[in-house]
């Protein structure tokens, strides 16, 4: 092992000791039994959850807005990542403007974008799957670029010594060398999205997150219950197919 990266990791161990010090994390009474009481009466509150059909339904809708909120936010976030990835892996000004431009989207949290974006269209599920595109625009593009730099270089000399162009070469020896790998952050930004866009809910921007906000503000404990049942489901179903997809991936 290098002097430099042993270096490296016991810097990161000096600063992990260091952040558990200067923390005054109080584990005794977080730990404690009037904490865990509390925290059981809370809980205990929860159930049983609302099963009325009217208000099932109305989480249903929710649910359905949540996932809708997220597909279309990682899809725009695909093709805006695809635009920005493509010269900031390449080389000169439009590499470092591109790279600013990545930098700055995916420094925005998703919830501060949502708030900008609230001003602009109103309450409702449009600031939200905006502000998913825009931030996941920030992340695929970074992870693209990296593909695309990364990608065996073997398949593009070939076709750039028969002198075809760099748009020919990236769509016929970069992009098929690199596409499981794209499809595979494209796949896991979306179960991100999919808890994302269950927090936008909370300023606003609709899907279960606005039902768990106006709910939970009002103590309605039952109610509350069964969002969140429902968005541990939405989570665990798009989990499950995700890892289908990548498994038949990498096949």
């Amino acid at each position: 092992m290098r002097i430099s990266t042993v270096a490296v990791l016991l810097g990161l161990l000096a600063l992990v000791i260091a952040s558990f010090v200067s923390l005054d994390l109080q584990w005794a009474a977080f730990l404690g039994p009037e904490a865990l009481a509390s925290m059981g009466r809370f809980a205990a509150g929860f159930f049983p959850p609302e099963t009325a059909p009217a208000f099932l339904a109305k989480t249903g809708w929710a649910l359905l807005e949540t996932l809708a909120m997220s597909a279309v936010g990682t899809a725009l976030a695909v093709v805006g990542g695809l635009l920005l990835a493509l010269p900031a892996a390449g080389s000169g000004a439009a590499r470092a403007a591109s790279r600013l431009m990545l930098n700055a989207l995916r420094s925005v949290p998703e919830l501060v974008w949502a708030v900008l974006l609230l001003i602009m269209a109103g309450l409702g599920p449009l600031p939200g799957t905006l502000a998913l595109a825009l931030h996941t625009s920030g992340v695929l593009g970074r992870l693209f670029a990296e593909s695309f730099e990364n990608a065996p270089p073997a398949a593009a000399l070939a076709l750039r010594q028969r002198g075809v162009g760099p748009g020919r070469v990236w769509l016929f020896a970069t992009l098929p060398q690199t596409l499981p790998q794209l499809a595979s952050y494209t796949l896991y930004r979306w179960e991100n999205n999919i808890r994302a866009a269950s927090v936008l809910g909370v300023v606003g921007a609709g899907g279960l997150g606005q039902m768990l906000a106006y709910h939970l503000g009002l103590f309605q404990m039952h109610e509350t219950c069964t969002v969140l049942i429902a968005m541990m489901l939405l989570v665990a179903l798009v989990d499950a197919l995700s890892w289908s997809l990548r498994r038949n991936l990498t096949r």
